[in-house]
Order: structure tokens, then sequence, then C-alpha cells
């Protein structure tokens, strides 16, 4: 069975939406928890996670790789769940994490300024004009965080399959939509989708293990062999090609690892 994922604006009704098809379809319904998770495994403060995707990247989080840390550790606590499917996620990312995934329904929820400046008043009994900059500092938030992290964004409509505008269509129609969407053949695990999201969990944990030792690495998996890309200088790669094989083939589904190193672009050639 399929999993959907729920990408909202703030106060666009999309936790309601998420949480209603979940209901309806007899589905797991995931959000915040799995920031819980990856804090409990990676002992990482939750705090720190919920910065990490909510908060646009500093200038020292593009220098330390800050941010890609505590992201490759949610990745891999929400991918554990999507193994599983019948899933429904709504917040930020996982989209993005999913991409390439046949048999995930990537939904976006949009709703008019005025009806999400409604609702803050409403829950902050705050002014208009106060409501207003604080949805639009958390429109430009999330839109820096994925133009830094994966080069787009999240407004654009075909990153997703269904785009519903919350006014005419209301919540328990989009319910409905989604519902039905999501029963189509196309959207249907196949074995060969599962395989691509076992590769994927795969290449997540090791990253997840790995980013501490090479923040920049990229790593792919295939059957259990896992691929890994990094950047060293020649020093460096004499230790660090055996610290990586070492440290990939504690996870549990890592039968080979293959590993390239390019030389650092500060590196003078001979």
């Amino acid at each position: 069975m399929p999993i959907i994922t729920i990408s909202r604006g703030s106060y666009s009704r999309g936790k309601e939406i998420a949480e209603k098809v979940a209901q309806k379809l007899d589905y797991e319904c995931v959000a915040r928890d799995v920031l819980l998770e990856a804090s409990e495994e990676f002992n990482v403060p939750e705090a720190k996670l919920v910065h990490a995707i909510e908060d646009a990247p500093s200038f020292l989080d593009r220098f330390l790789y800050g941010k890609e840390k505590y992201i490759a550790y949610i990745q891999s606590a929400l991918l554990k769940h999507f193994q599983k499917d019948n899933v429904v996620y709504h917040g930020m990312a996982g989209h993005f994490f999913v991409k390439d995934i046949s048999h995930v329904l990537k939904v976006r929820i949009i709703a008019d300024l005025e009806d999400r400046v409604r609702l803050v008043m409403e829950r902050d009994k705050v002014s208009r004009k106060e409501a207003l900059h604080f949805i639009r500092k958390i429109d430009d938030e999330r839109r820096k965080w994925s133009q830094h992290l994966y080069g787009i964004d999240t407004r654009d409509p075909s990153l997703y399959d269904l785009v519903l505008h919350i006014k005419k269509i209301t919540v328990d129609d989009a319910v409905d939509i989604i519902c039905h969407t999501v029963g189509l053949e196309r959207f249907h695990t196949t074995p060969e989708s599962q395989k691509a999201m076992d590769d994927l969990f795969v290449a997540s944990e090791v990253k997840a293990a790995l980013i501490d030792l090479k923040p920049d690495v990229e790593v792919s998996a295939s059957d259990g062999r896992v691929f890994v890309r990094t950047k060293a200088s020649l020093l460096e790669e004499e230790k660090l090609v055996p610290d990586i094989e070492k440290v990939a083939k504690t996870i549990p589904g890592v039968k080979e690892v293959s590993i390239q190193v390019e030389m650092h672009p500060m590196e003078p050639y001979d």
C-alpha cells in the first residue's frame, strides 16, 4: 500500500487533513514524533532537530554543515516509518526524501493568506499586523530552508502530485480527494518500488552513521551494496577510507562498501 506525504503552509489545515486521511484509511499518522525518535536514537536534543527543520540556515550552518547533520538523522527516522507502508506524514521535508519513490503520493495543501492570518489572530490573540508578520516570517524561513538544502522552492507545484486549495474545496473534500487518488493503481507499492525504498533507507542509515566523521558524505545503496562519495586531501584519504568502511559495515543490511574519494578542490596538483 502507498505512502502519503502532506506538505502544508503554516495554518493551512494540513494537519487536520492528514489526521482525517489517516483515520479514514487506517494508516499510521506521523509528524513531530519523528523528531523525538531521531532525538532518542542519535542522542541529540529535540530542540536542535526542530531548529534544523524549521529555521532558515545561518552562515555558520552553511560552513559547518550544521543543518545537514540533523536532517540526516530526521531522514533516517522518517524512512524507518516509510519502509512499513500505510503511512501519512505531514510536515516539512517528507516529500524531499522520497521524491523518486513511485508509491508515494505527494500532496501540497494551501490556503488563502487572509484565512491563515485569521487563524493566527484567533489562536494567539494578536493583531492582524502581527499575525501577517508571523506567517510571512515562517514562509520565508521554509523557502530559504528548502533552497539551501535541496535547491528547490516548496511552493513549486511540480514537486507534488496534488495541490489542494482549501477554500471552495473543504477539509472533508480534500480528504476524499486524497483517499481516492492514493487508491489509483499507479500509487500501489510494487516489488521494484519497495526495493527502492529499502535501498533508500539503508543509505540514510549509513549517512546518519557517517555524518560526524565526514559531513559532506554522499551515500547510495543497492541490494546491500553501499556506495560512498566524499572529498578529502591525499593526506586524509589514507585514514578516511578504512574508517568509512568500518562504520558503514555496522549498519544492518550492508554487505559491501565501495568508497570514492575525490581530491579536495583546495588540494594543489603536483
